[in-house]
């Protein structure tokens, strides 16, 4: 947890810096990373909300993502993770959306993906799609990679 304060603090100095805003979803990462980022003291300062949509009630309530509106979406893709990322960023009317799906294990989920398996996007003035294959069985490592690789993406993003 330590590494991902570490990486949540880089990435609240550039927000605050910037005085702008994020809104999280994730999914696998089960709300490790919105944790990170709160962790950091002066988080009301952008941190604006976040959301685990871990179920497809999840994405029906928190997300207002109905079945039609999966149509060619599948959950634990880039292109899903990339819906997530913009629906958070509408929704808060926020600068940045950061979100993280995918198959924490100990196994692979219903669409094939093996454990290990992640997806995250950051959606804001600059974006970026990207998948995680940790190869690895283990949940809560796995949880902590995707949260620590979602938010060294999003600092990727602040930095460029």
């Amino acid at each position: 947890m330590k590494e991902l304060v570490g990486i949540a603090e880089q990435v609240a100095a550039q927000l605050i810096a910037r005085k702008q805003t994020i809104a999280v979803a994730e999914s696998s990462a089960g709300g490790l990373i919105s944790a990170s980022l709160l962790a950091v003291p002066g988080a009301s300062a952008y941190f604006l909300g976040g959301a685990v949509v871990y179920t497809r009630d999840a994405r029906r309530a928190l997300m207002d993502i109905s079945d039609e509106g999966m149509k060619g979406f599948r959950s634990s893709s880039e292109p899903y993770a990339q819906l997530l990322a913009e629906r958070m960023r509408a929704r808060f009317g926020c600068d940045w959306g950061l979100s993280e799906t995918g198959a924490a294990g100990p196994s692979g989920n219903r669409y094939g993906d093996a454990a290990g398996h992640s997806c995250m996007a950051v959606a804001g003035p600059a974006s970026e799609v990207m998948t995680l294959e940790t190869d690895r069985n283990d949940r809560f490592g796995n949880m902590q990679v995707f949260a620590a690789m979602a938010l060294k993406l999003l600092l990727k993003k602040l930095e460029a």
